[in-house]
């Protein structure tokens, strides 16, 4: 369990029985807990520089979320949903979370979990057909439920439910405590993967691909959808080599279950100027993620690969596919 060496807080999450209780742990373990007016606008961050972003990582904020928009989607889900936490403990290089590092760079916990859930019952229910539910765009479930039991909460109360999907990805394997729910069908868990150097190197603090291969394999015995998501795809140096290591791992070690009824996702991997500038001052002995051979500009501040580039291993990818899990959706490649 993520031991955080200080706690901010807004002091109205001591209303709500989840602040409660995980201020009153913290305190009981002597971790600073300081309390602030507002978990989007902490001023002691705010004037800590790129160097300091690991050690950012390292505090916990506590809050409300007060902001319950839901944004139309048409991947794997109808909506993305603003949910229970976030933010990430973990530190990968090029993560689409930080995009002010200094706001977003922490997990930040929201207690209010109630009043997210109903909403997204209420408009299940509303609807003629079967929506779902992306409620972990904004961190990483799996890794908050080891500090919240949200996870745990929201597939025991939304199970309930006649109507209506969740989904949510993850790069963690600490699968256990759900294995044994009651989730109905209604919970698609869906985990990213890589190369296991590009985990090792660039994905810093996630599970290694072989625990994350595992809990695949365990959640698909217990009965919960599953997707796989090969993302970000990242062009390091022999990436063809990596990428056809990695496929064919999957191949070799996912159960027959799996590979009968996963469905697969492959993206791209978008980097920014605020990620270079963070990771060239925080992280300057580890790889640099821009390469301006391969990549172009795109809005503003954003890198992605050259069309020419993307389109060869686009093609590179589906022939991986076709090769190793020729009866398995692709959903999409972005």
């Amino acid at each position: 369990m993520f031991l955080p060496k200080a706690i901010y807080y807004e002091k109205n999450s001591e209303n709500y029985e989840l602040g409660k209780k995980l201020l009153q742990e913290y305190r009981e373990k002597n971790i600073p807990c300081i309390e602030i007016e507002n978990h989007n606008n902490i001023e002691e961050m705010r004037k800590k520089q790129n160097s300091e972003f690991p050690n950012m990582k390292q505090n916990l904020i506590i809050g409300i979320r007060k902001t319950h928009n839901f944004v139309p989607n048409h991947k794997t889900s109808d909506f993305l949903v603003p949910y229970t936490s976030s933010g990430c403990i973990a530190m990968c290089l090029y993560c689409y979370l930080v995009c002010n590092y200094n706001k977003c760079a922490y997990l930040r916990l929201f207690v209010n979990r109630e009043q997210m859930l109903d909403k997204i019952i209420r408009v299940a229910n509303k609807s003629e057909k079967n929506l779902t539910f992306e409620i972990g765009s904004n961190s990483d479930l799996i890794l908050e439920n080891t500090i919240t039991g949200n996870l745990n909460w929201t597939i025991e109360n939304f199970s309930k439910n006649e109507k209506g999907f969740l989904t949510f990805p993850t790069k963690f394997d600490m699968v256990d405590s759900i294995l044994p729910l009651n989730h109905n069908g209604k919970i698609i868990v869906r985990m990213s993967v890589n190369p296991k150097e590009i985990i090792r190197t660039i994905e810093i603090g996630t599970s290694p691909l072989e625990k994350r291969v595992e809990a695949i394999n365990k959640l698909c015995d217990a009965n919960y959808k599953i997707g796989i998501l090969i993302a970000p795809v990242i062009l390091v140096e022999n990436w063809r080599e990596k990428y056809e290591e990695l496929v064919k791992y999957l191949s070799e070690n996912l159960s027959a279950k799996v590979k009968q009824k996963a469905f697969f996702e492959i993206i791209f991997m978008t980097y920014s100027y605020v990620h270079r500038m963070i990771n060239s001052e925080a992280f300057p002995k580890l790889i640099n993620l821009y390469n301006p051979d391969i990549m172009t500009g795109r809005g503003k501040g954003k890198y992605t690969y050259r069309k020419e580039v993307r389109a060869e291993a686009e093609i590179f990818l589906r022939d991986l596919m076709k090769k190793y899990f020729p009866n398995n959706e692709i959903k999409y490649i972005v």
